[in-house]
């Protein structure tokens, strides 16, 4: 299991540069004390992650470098984060994230983050950023039909068995997001992969199980027959996907 470390020291608006360092295999986030952000250094070590809280709308980083897929994860957000580089070094399967959050049955997808990235010096074998939107919550389950009531010797016949709720239709996909890029104008363009495709769109949920007919009974004088099952309730519709968003670079 990864280690979780939080980045104790208060950074404020503007405030005198920052060293951060993220250590392998750990995860660490920046405080949510202020809306901008100001490092002169930012190292994240291999495999591990640097998150950006969603009131965070700018970071401005003097020299940043990603270890082996190492992340810098940024959390959903209503406002854009602009994220300012000077100089960047990026290893094998980094990659920055900006993406929407998966629905649950209480809340909606959530869009990939709009981001604004400037790095003016960039190494790299890629620059990978990954902006898609949150995939959309399942449908609800159809409930399951009541059994039936089983006959009497003396009264009555069998019940029928209630039939099984229609399920719900999965809920829509969240949008991606809109990324704009502003590279160092020698950086190979097929080495720039952003994603920004909507989010899938919600499973199906599936219709209610028929409920059992009523049992057949022998009795001394007839017998009484079963009753009918049920009918199984429909499954729902799968969610749409959402929106895509779109990609913009601009060279330096």
């Amino acid at each position: 299991m990864r280690k979780l470390c939080l980045l104790a020291a208060l950074i404020s608006p503007l405030a005198s540069a920052q060293v951060v360092s993220v250590e392998p295999n750990s995860l660490m986030r920046l405080p949510n004390t202020a809306s901008t952000l100001q490092l002169e250094r930012l190292e994240v070590a291999d495999y591990g992650t640097l998150l950006i809280p969603s009131n965070v709308t700018e970071v401005t980083v003097g020299e940043l470098h990603l270890g082996r897929e190492a992340r810098i994860a940024i959390v959903p957000g209503e406002q854009a984060l602009a994220l300012k580089v000077r100089r960047a070094d990026l290893s094998e399967g980094s990659q920055i994230t900006a993406r929407g959050a998966p629905g649950t049955y209480q809340k909606a997808a959530r869009s990939g983050r709009n981001l604004d990235l400037q790095i003016k010096t960039l190494n790299a074998p890629q620059l990978l950023v990954d902006a898609r939107g949150g995939a959309g919550a399942p449908g609800f389950v159809g409930l399951d039909g009541a059994n039936g009531q089983d006959p009497g010797c003396t009264w009555g016949q069998a019940g029928r068995g209630a039939d099984g709720s229609d399920g719900s239709n999965g809920q829509p996909g969240a949008p991606g997001a809109l990324v704009k890029l502003a590279v160092p104008h020698d950086f190979p363009a097929d080495r720039i992969k952003v994603q920004v495709a909507g989010g899938a769109g919600g499973l199906a949920g599936p219709g209610g199980k028929p409920g059992a007919g009523g049992k057949a009974k022998g009795c001394l004088v007839y017998k009484a027959d079963g009753g009918k099952s049920g009918k199984p309730g429909a499954d729902g519709q799968p969610g749409s996907e959402g929106a895509a968003g779109s990609v913009t670079v601009q060279r330096l």
